[in-house]
């Protein structure tokens, strides 16, 4: 999905000039596609409507980085919209795994799938704290096989199937397949910033 920022960015741009010229700001922006994004997940799923709460959240994760272009854009991109833009993506990462594992401990009766959704929304907050551990330490951790934005692809996909009729299992895969790699992309991160501590304390 990182790959697919340039692409992303030209799309935008137009859309960006647009609303700045509206006078909506980029954390305006940021602030309402998380509290939809929520409200969406913690009300969708917990109801069994799986597609709906899929397609409005796939909507807003694939817009997600409009704002930062908006910000660029407006000459305004700066710390302040880089650490709300990431606070709030936690979030919006919390409420769609918290949907889940609501829905599938309620009427979605499927005890395991629950668990590994959990199991996902612990270990996926690991992913992101690792980074930004590393970067309040002056080192970088920009690593690994399971990106936010790949993890939430392959949930919102997976969680789109079963909505049109294929087994949960198929969730229940990928759901096993994403704490998996979120375990791996921390030990990627950590490993990587064992080498640049060591690198410091040679240079030292």
């Amino acid at each position: 999905m990182n790959r697919l920022r340039g692409l992303m960015t030209r799309i935008f741009t137009p859309v960006a000039k647009l609303l700045l010229r509206l006078g909506v700001s980029p954390d305006a922006v940021t602030i309402t596609g998380t509290l939809v994004v929520v409200v969406t997940a913690l009300w969708a799923f917990p109801t069994g409507h799986l597609l709906l709460g899929t397609l409005v959240i796939s909507f807003f994760v694939l817009t997600d980085s409009l704002d930062g272009v908006m910000a660029r854009t407006a000459g305004r991109s700066g710390p302040w919209g880089a650490f709300l833009d990431s606070t709030l993506d936690r979030f919006s990462d919390a409420a769609i795994f918290a949907g889940l594992v609501l829905w599938f401990y309620g009427e979605g009766d499927d005890h395991l799938t629950g668990t590994l959704a959990l199991a996902c929304l612990a270990i996926g907050s690991f992913v992101p704290y690792a980074r930004a551990r590393a970067e309040g330490l002056g080192m970088t951790a920009a690593v690994g096989i399971a990106e936010r934005a790949d993890r939430l692809v392959l949930v919102l996909v997976a969680t789109a199937l079963v909505a049109f009729g294929l087994p949960v299992t198929v969730l229940t895969v990928v759901l096993v397949v994403l704490a998996l790699a979120s375990i791996v992309t921390v030990g990627q991160r950590m490993a990587t910033v064992r080498r640049q501590a060591r690198e410091l304390e040679r240079t030292s």
